[in-house]
């Protein structure tokens, strides 16, 4: 049987760049029981690996990102079972927002339910321009829940409620101007543009980097005075290591030679 998630570990900058893929693309990498469990279990390898510095998630194949939930793992809950399978579908959505590394979803196709929420827990997401985005759980007598109370936060309330009250879906480029994802590019350029923001993260100090997510998270959970009071902290933290004397002092001196010149 193949497995339900693989990872590989790509040198890049100097360091790794942890590829996860749902792979499953007969069934629209579709989150079963199993594959939920796998994912979680390969994030936790890849924040274990101290050369990893960033981590891109994408579905095997052209069609899925993930296309939602398996629907025969649904049929078959009852109230009890229902509650452990939406903690699955919640931990892997948290694997996301919890992992110390910048994580880029790579959407090449169809983002539907907890697909959307996984790829809504991400830092960033970049889509080809057939993709297709959509909440369609009430029309099968189930709300949306877990991660997809992060949706208010990237697209606003009316938006949010739009996906999650009508089940509809919406293209790629109306999902770019709603703010759900940041960018969408030729389905020939999608790795081009994956690899140009990696390029981009890795181009920053690791540290900085690992501040500066949890950062975002924090910007995004907590009051206003509770996250300038952190990034306080985290500001002086980052000169223990003295990389940014080094950092600038290089910047100043590049700058200079290129004045003499």
């Amino acid at each position: 049987m193949t497995a339900p998630v693989k990872l590989a570990l790509e040198p890049r900058g100097g360091a790794l760049v942890a590829r996860v893929t749902l792979d499953n693309p007969r069934k629209l990498n579709i989150f079963t029981p199993a594959a939920l469990a796998a994912l979680v279990e390969t994030m936790r390898e890849v924040e274990a690996n101290d050369r990893v510095r960033a981590v891109v998630i994408t579905g095997a194949g052209d069609k899925a990102f993930v296309g939602g939930a398996e629907l025969e793992a649904l049929g078959s809950l009852d109230a009890a079972s229902a509650r452990d399978f939406i903690g699955l579908v919640h931990d892997a959505c948290a694997s996301m927002r919890d992992c110390p590394l910048p994580v880029i979803a790579r959407i090449n196709g169809w983002c539907l339910g907890a697909g959307l929420e996984l790829a809504a827990c991400c830092d960033l997401r970049i889509a080809a321009d057939t993709a297709a985005f959509g909440m369609p759980e009430v029309r099968l007598g189930i709300p949306s829940v877990v991660e997809a109370a992060v949706l208010p936060r990237l697209v606003g309330a009316g938006r949010a409620r739009w996906l999650v009250l009508t089940g509809e879906t919406i293209d790629a480029h109306e999902a770019l101007a709603w703010g759900l994802v940041e960018k969408v590019v030729d389905a020939k350029d999608l790795n081009a543009s994956v690899n140009n923001a990696l390029d981009s993260i890795l181009a920053g100090s690791d540290e900085a980097i690992r501040a500066q997510k949890r950062l975002c998270k924090l910007w995004e959970e907590a009051p206003l005075a509770e996250s300038v009071h952190a990034s306080i902290d985290e500001f002086a933290r980052t000169y223990e290591s003295g990389e940014p004397n080094r950092r600038i002092a290089a910047f100043r001196a590049a700058r200079r030679r290129k004045a003499g010149t």
